[in-house]
């Protein structure tokens, strides 16, 4: 029958069915959402337990090919034909060692030498300290796969596991702290991951006191970090990006730490629409609506500012940008996908026993963040100026971080073995015949090149040697070998590779044998470091720009506005350099660190530069949202005070999550884990809560210049902004729409 010919109450009744059809349906879509993410990410999250497979935690390969240490240690693999890294044996007793000591030290060289993966021909004889009271045996191993060295190191511990009475032996060197290392860094596939969950758990149950609520918000979390962990392992299995243990525990951190940010602007929106839509899925239609540009705008911003670390040359860091840049991907995307659709499935049941009935009161609008509101409010110009001058007192004494170089037995936090094997060798050997220096020299100017290295003060004496073309014979030494018109210097250290005197004996070697002509080179384990130093800093100066120059153009399209961006950018540099100021004393005061890395500062810069933003953006989206209503100081106040409890819960939970690095004892991890988490806070309670709120309100619609809003003048003059709109209970009178 046609429509028009239907009585006028069969009409009716058909239109309800209608409607009552399209509801039943729009669970539909919902359930398929969830029921991806379950078949996609449920499997794929066995690949976070399998990225150490693909780690690469060599020194030598995180730099450049155009580094001089790089050039000299593909030329020295051309001479030998393999890559080794030396562990070094040392045996020690109180007292001396006994014959029969020195009898099963010489046993055990022969042991070390038979261990898979151990170039035997390297393996030399002991050499025993001067106080005849400790040995040493430097084994080369013949890899630079993690997984193999790790393994190589437990076979070598296992062979001297079990000394005589009163002898100490211990495996350390190169190879050994690489190992305990990736040793490590193995608990990121289990401890952290528990730590962070139970305190992202922990933090939601306080905020949302519900206890279905934190642990749908986790659960999508956790399939986000299964996917992302899936195609970084792709990825790395077929060389298209580098993975560190540093990268793979920050993707974990991100990951989690990221998609609850991004799920709790959803889960406050929602919640908060609820209270005024009797709809579940109206209310998710119109929370998702204006939670999407600042979801996808702070999401942005993070990825294209870690995308910014592929400017580096260190492919450590290269390689953290594109992982960390795909953690918050799918991140975002989980909390764009799984978390809306869980939500409308579950409806107001996801805040039991607190659910926002239809019609009930904001709760948002009261409290604290009410009077933080009429704070600002009464006292916006006190408020930023002493917010203001505190932070910059702090950033003044960032130049005091220390940065000198530091060995790396003193970046474990805990004791391990390659540590207490290094402690045996400073004590009683001088020089580091383990990490010679490496000259590569033409071989017209070899005898030059062995008189200026052997003439140095930093050279251990009779350290000075050149690499033979075979064995010695009756006749004589070996003549040098040379391949490609080209010979090989091997130079013992009188200091520690690590140490800063050995560091400057590489330095000066370099200025040196410039004299000497064009063509020698030095590398070895010293040289690496000090070129990882060297192109960090050189990182420094092209990322940190563009860092600043990506999220200013992200967020000038997102606030349609020069004026905010700046303002924004101005006070995250401002707590960046507070933070690292504040770290600078802490670190050298209170926890007693020997030296902070240089990468640190930077790894820094990147994550409270472009994760802090994303506070300032979950505000100042609400802000304008509400500026346009009602004008820019009220909506100012509005945006604060309904934005406060989401932000805090949602710095909370990075914070925490950040601090989960803790739990592995790596120096540069814990420094990492204090500064983001110290930042992430800072950022939230002051700069966020204080600074940029009270600097907005001060300037008024001139925030938005040059956009429309900059020309249009508040609903209530400044004067009465915070009583019209700030009642005496603290809270903010909120319209309505």
């Amino acid at each position: 029958m046609p429509e028009h010919a239907r009585p006028e109450h069969a009409r009716h009744e058909h239109v309800r069915a209608s409607h009552r059809g399209t509801r039943s349906r729009r669970w539909v879509l919902p359930l398929l959402v969830v029921l991806l993410w379950l078949v996609v990410g449920g499997p794929m999250g066995s690949f976070a337990g399998r990225l150490a497979e693909v780690q690469e935690n060599d020194n030598a390969a995180f730099l450049p090919q155009s580094a001089e240490s790089t050039r000299v240690l593909d030329t020295f693999l051309e001479f030998t034909g393999v890559e080794t890294i030396p562990a070094t044996v040392v045996f020690e007793r109180e007292g001396g060692l006994t014959d029969d000591d020195k009898a099963a030290i010489e046993a055990y060289a022969q042991d070390l030498a038979a261990v898979d993966h151990v170039d035997a021909d390297g393996v030399e004889q002991p050499v025993y300290s001067e106080d005849g009271t400790a040995a040493q045996v430097v084994v080369p191993v013949a890899s630079s796969d993690g997984e193999v060295i790790q393994s190589t190191i437990a076979d070598l511990r296992e062979v001297v596991a079990d000394p005589p009475d009163g002898l100490t032996a211990l495996v350390g060197g190169q190879a050994g702290v690489l190992g305990d290392f990736i040793k490590a860094f193995g608990a990121i596939d289990g401890i952290l991951l528990v730590v962070a969950g139970i305190a992202v758990l922990l933090i939601l149950l306080l905020v949302y006191r519900s206890p279905i609520l934190p642990l749908v918000v986790v659960f999508c979390a956790l399939l986000s970090l299964g996917v992302a962990a899936g195609v970084v392992y792709a990825l790395a299995t077929n060389d298209v990006l580098d993975v560190n243990g540093q990268s793979q525990g920050i993707l974990f951190i991100l990951a989690i730490g990221a998609a609850t940010d991004y799920a709790l602007l959803i889960v406050a929106r929602f919640r908060e629409e609820l209270r005024d839509t009797e709809s579940k899925y109206d209310a998710m239609g119109r929370a998702y609506r204006r939670s999407l540009e600042p979801i996808l705008a702070s999401g942005l911003t993070v990825i294209l500012g870690l995308l910014c670390l592929l400017l580096s040359d260190l492919s450590s860091l290269r390689g953290l940008g594109p992982v960390g840049a795909l953690g918050v991907a799918f991140a975002m995307l989980s909390a764009l996908t799984a978390v809306p659709a869980a939500l409308v499935l579950l409806g107001r049941a996801a805040y039991w026993p607190f659910r926002p009935a239809f019609g009930s009161e904001h709760p948002d609008t009261r409290g604290v963040w009410g009077r933080v509101a009429r704070l600002v409010g009464r006292r916006a110009r006190p408020v930023w100026g002493l917010t203001f001058v505190v932070l910059a007192a702090f950033a003044a004494f960032l130049p005091t971080i220390n940065e000198d170089p530091a060995p790396q037995t003193e970046l474990f936090l805990t004791e391990v073995d390659s540590v207490t094997a290094q402690d045996v060798l400073d004590r009683h050997f001088t020089a580091d015949s383990a990490n010679p220096a490496i000259i590569v020299t033409p071989e017209s100017k070899l005898q030059d090149t062995l008189a200026v290295v052997g003439a140095h003060e930093g050279i251990a004496p009779k350290g000075t040697i050149y690499l033979p073309d075979g064995p010695p014979t009756a006749e004589g030494p070996p003549p040098p070998k040379v391949v490609d018109g080209q010979a090989i210097v091997l130079a013992t250290l009188a200091d520690p590779a690590e140490s800063e005197a050995g560091t400057q004996t590489i330095r000066d070697l370099r200025t040196d044998l410039d004299e000497v002509g064009t063509g020698v080179e030095v590398g070895g384990s010293t040289a690496i470091l000090i070129d990882t130093r060297d192109t960090t800093d050189s990182d420094r100066a092209k990322v940190i720009p563009a860092i600043l120059g990506v999220i200013f153009v992200v967020l000038a399209l997102l606030l349609r506005s020069l004026a905010a961006p700046l303002l924004l950018l101005v006070a995250n540099v401002l707590s960046f350099g507070a933070t690292m100021g504040v770290s600078a004393i802490l670190f050298e005061h209170v926890f007693d660190f020997p030296s902070t890395d240089p990468s640190v500062m930077l790894i820094g810069f990147v994550f409270l530069v472009a994760l802090g933003i994303d506070y300032s953006i979950f505000l100042m989206t609400r802000v304008r949202e509400e500026s346009v209503r009602q004008g820019t100081h009220p909506g100012v106040l509005k945006g604060l005070s309904v934005t406060g409890g989401v932000i805090t819960s949602a710095g909370a939970v990075l914070a925490a999550t950040f601090a989960a690095l803790s739990v592995i004892p790596i120096l540069f991890l814990a420094q990492i884990s204090f500064i983001v988490s110290f930042g992430v806070l800072l950022d939230t309670l002051v700069v966020r809560s204080l600074l940029v709120p009270a600097l907005s309100y001060d300037l008024g619609p001139r925030v938005w210049w040059p956009s429309k809003l900059w020309h249009t003048p508040d609903h209530a003059d400044r004067q009465t902004a915070a009583m019209l709109h700030v009642g005496e209970a603290g809270g903010v009178q909120v319209e309505r729409d």
